[in-house]
């Protein structure tokens, strides 16, 4: 019975945020009578909360270098949607300007990783000029004024606007779109099958098998999948910014997990020297995390102006904190060298519920804030007092 509840315990303390999100959605369901749960808010929360995820998988490679964080995405947001949404106002195409943005927001990241990996500055230090700097600069590049969006490929490709989903190439003339529910499933059962076939090559390795609480979560997450998909299906279908929120998570859930340069991330959060004395660039290791999180940011910078169809001097107000929270509530360790993509994902979803729920129950964007900071400060307290008990 001890080992048992111990089990019980283990696993509560793995799942934690898991059962915590379903709590919090849970209780916004009865709150809202439901209307959370509606197929065009599940749409609405994806399409508002796309630079979250984006963010929020950078701002995971900095965490893991040792609990740091970059303090000017927000910025560096709106400075990258503010070139090219100038860039478009004056007749540049779609496709010249995401790639100066891109790089634009690839160099800021360069610029700070060169800073903070070779001349030792404190990320906070330097992020933190950069917050101030690319701010001015954003404000600079607008004159202080609105710059309106309207080029169709751009607003369509990146979700701003009505039309900004992918078409039911299986359309059958009925309410759902089959071509959503088709990819849905389809991406579930593999998802079902890569996990399961994952715990038999750990068992076929001598390693233990799947847990009762695997299994159960396994359940949970296919079952999830398949609503969300059904949800969709039957408003509009597949966003196109849901596209490029998967991509991402994707390939950064694999750089993490099954690269060379995912496990330098975690060695130097978990001991930095001992890592460079193994004959690991650390110093390139802080660069690349800081180079890859200005990237994003460009990324999001188009997510950004695309969703409003304007560029302003205010956007990207707040979105770093966003991003760091998403990975401090998803159990990435303010220490360093722990947390996952999975994580990212449950914590950017509980920050985007805790704002819909809010919103859609009236209450104001103060209260959102202070909600917020209780449930990061719970999450890090969390990971705080995980560490004193096994030390």
């Amino acid at each position: 019975m001890i080992m048992k509840s111990e089990s019980i315990g283990a696993a509560a303390k793995k799942y934690m945020m898991i059962i915590i999100l379903v709590g919090v959605v849970i209780f916004f369901s009865i709150l809202t009578k439901g209307k959370i749960l509606y197929a065009q808010n599940i749409n609405n929360l994806i399409s508002q909360n796309g630079y979250v995820f984006v963010l929020a998988a950078g701002m995971l490679l900095c965490i893991l270098t040792g609990g740091n964080i970059d303090l000017a995405v927000g910025s560096v947001v709106c400075f990258t949607g503010a070139i090219g949404g100038v860039m478009m106002s004056k007749g540049s195409s779609a496709g010249i300007a995401v790639l100066v943005m891109l790089l634009v927001g690839l160099a800021i990241g360069c610029f700070q990783g060169f800073w903070i990996a070779f001349i030792s500055v404190p990320p906070f230090i330097a992020t933190l000029a950069g917050m101030y700097a690319f701010r001015g600069l954003s404000n600079v590049v607008l004159q202080g004024f609105a710059v309106g969006i309207n080029n169709q490929t751009f607003l369509n490709l990146f979700g701003g606007g009505a039309d900004c989903y992918v078409p039911d190439f299986l359309s059958t003339g009925g309410k759902l779109n089959m071509f959503c529910l088709l990819v849905g499933l389809v991406l579930a059962l593999i998802f079902a099958l890569s996990t399961t076939l994952g715990w038999k090559s750990r068992q076929k390795k001598g390693l233990a098998g799947a847990s009762t609480a695997e299994k159960l979560t396994l359940v949970i997450l296919v079952a999830l999948m398949v609503w969300i998909t059904y949800e969709l299906a039957s408003y509009k279908g597949i966003p196109t910014v849901l596209i490029w929120i998967a991509l991402v998570l994707f390939v950064y859930n694999y750089i993490t997990q099954n690269t060379a340069i995912g496990r330098y991330f975690y060695a130097v959060g978990g001991n930095e020297k001992a890592t460079r004395l193994s004959g690991v660039n650390t110093k390139m290791v802080y660069f690349v995390a800081y180079a890859n999180m200005g990237f994003l940011a460009g990324l999001a910078g188009i997510l950004t102006v695309a969703r409003a169809s304007s560029a302003q001097p205010t956007y990207g107000q707040g979105y770093e904190m966003d991003a760091i929270a998403s990975c401090f509530i998803g159990g990435a360790s303010a220490y360093g060298g722990v947390g996952k993509i999975s994580g990212v994902i449950i914590g950017a979803v509980l920050m985007g519920v805790i704002n819909q729920g809010m919103s859609i129950v009236g209450w104001s964007a103060n209260y959102q804030k202070a909600v917020k900071g209780v449930v990061l400060l719970l999450a890090v307290l969390i990971d705080v007092v995980s560490k004193k008990e096994k030390a």
